[in-house]
């Protein structure tokens, strides 16, 4: 038996994406830029999972174009925007971004990159300071992807607008567990990523505001308004298409159900393991993800030894899960070295259940036990968040 929670990496396909990819295969396709039957037929195909897209976030189906996915999509936002606006030299983002932000950002120059405090949290008055007339671009996650903390872009935005500069948020792990509308977020560009939500790898999509913030990266054909050539990934965007349209159906239902297993087990950990920190505020966060510090450990023997269980967790960013080093979001959190290396992250999905949690909660401390005590680590001196006096 197998407990999937690592939704952050990858979500398994929903039913509804595996039904449109089985449709779309029966029909054999056709490359949507052919004028013949079959060609049309492929281009209604995409432009109806466009609309399904751009409605999970309250955008004009006009205002999205489809890229190969969230890596594509903000390489495009931070080029493209830089390009579009060549007098002013200044990005402000943050030390906390995904690889896909800040590896962009570290090939640009006179790039301002806040740091957050504890909790994950940005600081919008230093944000604010830093946005002047030289600005060409803002870009920040909404949510980060591996503590799950959830942004206060307002005064942000009014700050951007003012400038004149061009306001990208990164929402791959926020669309679907959030709401999340771009009128209300006053954003001129926005990541999304399919394969967060339950639809394949490979097809991601960028909103625009206007076009006319962006210079294309991708030079050849005209498809997706002429700002990203190539033959689109019809398949991914028609499971990507019904994977949007389900969240939206089932929205209020679904987050209401996995907010409340999440809490369970966090309850259930907080009394099964003394010292374990919460890397995050108890609100102010994604409802489904759960950044752990595990006193004692090593993160990386305990989740081999989780999965040799059947718990599947991560340890941050699986873009990064390779990497030797600690995680970069919890070491700018200020945590130690060490209580970087002991933390693992927990991210449930549309397909967790009430017995996943109810596994996950008895196996996981048992585990922590038996590794803790195998190989245990210097006291970090870690207090942590108790869960006694966070509800």
């Amino acid at each position: 038996m197998s407990t999937y929670l690592d939704h952050n990496a990858g979500s398994p396909l929903r039913p509804e994406a595996k039904a449109a990819i089985a449709r779309l295969l029966e029909d054999h396709g056709g490359n949507p830029s052919s004028v013949h039957r079959t060609g049309q037929s492929a281009r209604r195909m995409l432009e109806a999972a466009r609309a399904e897209v751009a409605a999970l976030i309250g955008a004009d189906a006009r205002q999205l174009i489809f890229t190969s996915g969230g890596t594509e999509s903000n390489n495009l936002a931070i080029f493209g925007a830089t390009r579009a606006l060549p007098l002013r030299r200044k990005i402000v983002s943050s030390s906390i971004e995904h690889s896909s932000i800040l590896a962009p950002l570290n090939a640009l120059e006179n790039v301002v990159k806040v740091a957050p405090d504890r909790e994950g949290r940005l600081p919008p008055d230093e944000i604010v300071a830093a946005i002047d007339a030289e600005t060409a671009l803002v870009s920040f996650a909404l949510a980060n992807s591996e503590v799950g903390t959830i942004q206060d872009v307002t005064a942000i935005a009014d700050a951007a607008s003012r400038a004149g500069a061009i306001f990208h948020l990164d929402a791959a792990q926020a669309v679907g567990r959030i709401p999340v509308n771009v009128t209300e977020l006053r954003c001129d560009l926005m990541t999304l990523s399919a394969h967060k939500l339950g639809a394949p790898a490979g097809i991601g999509a960028l909103y625009l505001r206007d076009p006319s913030t962006l210079t294309p990266m991708l030079l050849g054909g005209p498809q997706e308004s002429g700002l990203r050539a190539g033959t689109p990934n019809l398949l991914g965007a028609v499971a990507f298409g019904a994977a949007a349209a389900a969240i939206a159906e089932h929205f209020h239902e679904e987050a209401l159900r996995v907010s409340t297993l999440a809490n369970e087990l966090l309850a259930d950990l907080f009394d099964a393991i003394p010292r374990l920190r919460l890397n995050a505020p108890i609100r102010d966060r994604l409802p489904n993800t759960l950044n752990l510090t595990f006193p004692g450990v090593l993160g990386e023997s305990l989740l081999i030894a989780l999965d040799l269980e059947g718990i599947q967790v991560s340890m941050g960013s699986a873009c990064a899960a390779g990497a030797v080093e600690p995680s970069h979001v919890l070491l700018a959190m200020g945590l130690t070295h060490d209580e970087a290396r002991s933390s693992l992250r927990l991210s449930l999905g549309w397909n967790t259940t009430r017995n996943d949690i109810a596994r996950a909660a008895n196996i996981i401390p048992r585990v922590w036990r038996r590794v803790s005590e195998a190989e245990p680590l210097t006291d970090s001196g870690t207090t942590g968040k108790h869960w006694e006096n966070l509800r």
